[in-house]
């Protein structure tokens, strides 16, 4: 039996799904949105809760990222998701990674994001989560914010759902689209004008050959979470080491950058080989979320790696210090990356849409891409929406 048609289709509830069903919904569009769980389960909830912009590249990517974070800010204020003004701090313990900071700092004044060199004093007072042994200075950016993604991802479907315009169907997995008609694997039938598909690293259930066809990857990381820290501690803001510079695009410009890069490959080869690069960011409850690593395609291992935690605490312990260390959970999550393209957006068959492969952005660019697809094939923008598409974003 066909069910009734809709607008459009959504195929995975995760962020790119919910941030798409939510545009759609908000231009009055009749939206079925579909997941194979009850719960988003993959990469979206097995992260860091960080919103980045100051990981992206400057220009398209970067504004798409700010626009996000103007979304997500709007959604604390109309829904009960928890958002973190907090800012982040790129902590420099080493020579070659303040010069890095330096230069990153003297280009701002002609990119689109506010950063200000900071003095080991006044980077230990916007944290006291910073080893002050060391310390050489740090980078602060007010733009990044913190969510806690279970959380947020669940409240987010929760409030996506009481919009009468979308149905949420849980526990429904699609397996075969036709001529517009999507079946899930108990018979079920859904009919809808358009269709997207946003489902995370699943390449071989639909569409296969077209995926089989794009220069994708797959990415596993572990990470961990502390329980809650003792007395109300608080981080203060997301936290950043100087390993961080050689992962992020945004610093790629930077000449101080290879020197870096060469001095950690002959110092810590074992980092390079696990791709690890360590962070810290503190959820709603007060535990602090932990990581992480970098493995792609066939060098993913099926089993998590006891090395790799301990080399991520390791390299934490040498320049962040916490109240208590206890790992309470421990975990890996798995994401799709192109190539070439910061995110896979394409209409491989008419009005057959897919929006996969954030490269581990989705929570910082999810929103961003959503809002400027659906401005687009409606034309229409959200006037609540705030932080309009510069003239740069809007024609790409």
């Amino acid at each position: 039996m066909m069910d009734k048609a809709y607008d459009v289709a959504i195929i995975g509830a995760g962020i790119a799904g919910l941030s798409h069903a939510w545009m759609a919904a908000e231009r009055g569009l009749k939206v079925l949105l579909l997941e194979r769980s009850n719960v988003a389960q993959g990469a979206s909830v097995r992260n860091f809760g960080m919103i980045w912009p100051i990981g992206q590249p400057a220009g398209v990517q970067r504004d798409l990222a700010m626009h996000s974070r103007s979304i997500w800010l709007s959604l604390a204020e109309r829904s009960n998701v928890w958002v973190n003004p907090c800012g982040s701090l790129h902590v420099a313990h080493r020579g070659d990674e303040l010069e890095v900071l330096e230069e990153f700092v003297t280009q701002s004044p002609m990119s689109d994001i506010e950063v200000e060199l900071l003095t080991p004093q006044e980077a230990l007072k916007k944290s006291p989560a910073i080893n002050p042994v060391g310390l050489r200075g740090a980078m602060w950016s007010p733009s990044e914010l913190c969510v806690h993604p279970t959380l947020a991802i669940a409240e987010l479907t929760r409030w996506v759902q009481s919009n009468r315009s979308v149905n949420f169907q849980a526990n429904t997995q699609i397996c075969c689209i036709e001529d517009h008609v999507l079946r899930s694997s108990d018979g079920a039938r859904w009919e809808a004008d358009r269709i997207l598909i946003c489902s995370g690293f699943d390449f071989q259930t639909l569409l296969p050959n077209y995926f089989s066809a794009q220069p994708l990857r797959i990415c596993k990381l572990q990470m961990m979470r502390t329980l809650s820290q003792p007395s109300s501690w608080e981080l203060g803001t997301n936290l950043a080491s100087g390993l961080t510079l050689r992962h992020y695009a945004s610093f790629a410009n930077c000449k101080a950058i290879d020197a870096l890069k060469r001095r950690i490959s002959i110092e810590t080869p074992e980092l390079d080989q696990l791709g690890i690069h360590v962070m810290m960011s503190q959820n709603s409850a007060g535990e602090v979320v932990l990581g992480d690593s970098h493995q792609y395609d066939d060098s993913m291992p099926i089993f998590d790696d006891s090395k790799i935690d301990e080399l991520i605490i390791r390299e934490l312990q040498r320049q962040f210090v916490l109240p208590s260390w206890n790992i309470v959970n421990r975990w890996h999550g798995v994401y799709a990356k192109h190539r070439e393209l910061p995110v896979l957006e394409a209409e491989p068959n008419p009005r057959i849409h897919v929006c996969v492969a954030f490269g581990g952005a989705g929570m910082t660019l999810a929103f961003g891409l959503a809002d400027r697809f659906w401005t687009k094939l409606t034309d229409r923008s959200l006037s609540w929406l705030t932080n309009p598409w510069s003239s740069e974003c809007a024609s790409n």
